[in-house]
């Protein structure tokens, strides 16, 4: 048994494709002797007090630099408004990255509010990379953030 390079779980030594994240394996799978990390980023798309537009444009840089970078999960701090309903960048954000899942782009989109360990989506996330039970924002119903899963 040896450990995916990207997920950290448990996988067969010959595996070259973890069942978990669906990863391909390189190098000698057995070289990983202590429990792998995989890649991850926090983008603060509010930060500088952007528009609507700004805020699209680099949610969108930012999801290609992290397919490059081969970063699997994302997390866009989007905020949730000032007028306690939503914010405007909050509901556009979703909604692109709705779309872009629905292209297939994106594997799985959480919203902060359904990060929690009783979620579906969530639940299955955790199994799969297994470090994002110490994401700071798990279980804290936090309106103001969304968690991409990038393929």
């Amino acid at each position: 048994m040896s450990l995916c390079q990207i997920c950290g779980n448990t996988i067969d030594a010959a595996a070259s494709r973890c069942p978990f994240c669906s990863s391909e394996q390189e190098g000698d799978p057995q070289s990983s002797s202590s429990k792998a990390k995989f890649a991850q980023k926090t983008v603060n798309l509010e930060q500088g007090l952007p528009t609507v537009e700004q805020a699209l444009a680099r949610l969108k840089r930012e999801l290609a630099t992290a397919r490059h970078e081969k970063i699997r999960i994302v997390t866009f701090i989007h905020g949730y408004g000032s007028t306690g309903k939503g914010g405007a960048i909050r509901l556009e954000c979703r909604k692109t990255l709705a779309y872009l899942t629905s292209l297939g782009e994106l594997h799985t989109v959480i919203h902060g509010e359904n990060f929690n360990r009783r979620h579906g989506s969530t639940k299955h996330l955790l199994g799969r990379f297994p470090d994002l039970n110490h994401h700071p924002h798990l279980n804290n119903n936090n309106k103001g953030i969304t968690l991409v899963q990038l393929y």
